[in-house]
């Protein structure tokens, strides 16, 4: 239990420190680069914790029922704290795509997110050397190192990584059906169940920043099948999902009620 009380203290001062800082840099960098510093130390918030939580589960014997609540309360602290803030690099490629983000910008906003994965790795690794638990003194001793995160095949890893960026893109294009206070623990509900069902094959990252901070450190894949698993699967799975539900079904539908008012309009004209 004591490992576990202090990965939540790691996770709530990461949290708070990184809220210190979105609330600083909102009063001295207003305007432009607002949206950049705060994409990158939600990233960085998002890369710390995912680090600790990852370690805490790896080298611990949580109940399942722990590491779930772990995961859905960290999510809603994340959607209640990002604001506007993504943090995903598809997301910044589905703005692009809009038109809405232009090339410039969401090269600085992609360098943001990876920037700020990169500064996670460091502080987690300077948070376990203090050496506050046993399991920080013995990832320590063991260098930091982490293992070959897929418990499957690049293909069943990628397409559970798809499976997942499809789903939380339909959960947050319809998310604004419900109430607002709804919004971020059904958003949170949605995570910890792909977490549960899809963690075992690939981590159930579904966030190309993220997983470069976290799983790309690993051993056991080279640099590309990495790739092909955490950033080719989640765009795709974003961008099935975006084509799906703005442009299939519309026009699907909108074929439908064109067959379906056929007679009735021919039978107007021979009345």
């Amino acid at each position: 239990m004591t490992e576990l009380w202090v990965s939540l203290a790691v996770l709530a001062a990461a949290v708070i420190l990184c809220e210190a800082t979105r609330r600083t840099a909102a009063r001295l960098f207003p305007g432009v680069y607002w949206i950049y510093l705060l994409e990158a130390v939600s990233t960085f918030q998002l890369c710390c914790c995912t680090h600790e939580l990852k370690l805490l589960g790896e080298t611990t014997r949580l109940d399942p029922s722990v590491s779930l609540t772990l995961t859905f309360t960290i999510t809603v602290v994340h959607l209640l704290t990002f604001r506007e803030a993504t943090c995903n690099p598809g997301s910044v490629l589905e703005s692009v795509c809009r038109g809405t983000t232009s090339i410039k910008a969401a090269v600085v906003l992609i360098a943001c997110h990876f920037g700020a994965a990169v500064a996670a790795q460091f502080f987690a690794a300077a948070v376990w050397s203090l050496g506050l638990s046993d399991v920080h003194i013995r990832h320590q001793r063991f260098g930091f190192r982490c293992f070959d995160p897929l418990g499957g095949t690049l293909m069943e890893a990628a397409a559970v990584e798809l499976a997942c960026a499809f789903t939380v893109q339909a959960a947050a294009m319809h998310v604004h059906k419900l109430e607002e206070k709804l919004r971020a623990p059904f958003i949170a509900a949605v995570v910890t169940l792909l977490v549960y069902t899809g963690g075992s094959i690939s981590g159930a990252v579904f966030n190309p920043a993220l997983a470069f901070s976290i799983q790309f450190p690993c051993s056991g894949h080279t640099y590309l099948e990495y790739s092909f698993v955490y950033w080719l699967g989640p765009v795709l799975g974003m961008a099935s999902c975006i084509l799906l539900f703005e442009k299939i079904i519309p026009f699907l539908s909108g074929k439908s009620t064109i067959v379906l008012d056929g007679p009735a309009v021919q039978k107007q004209k021979t009345q």
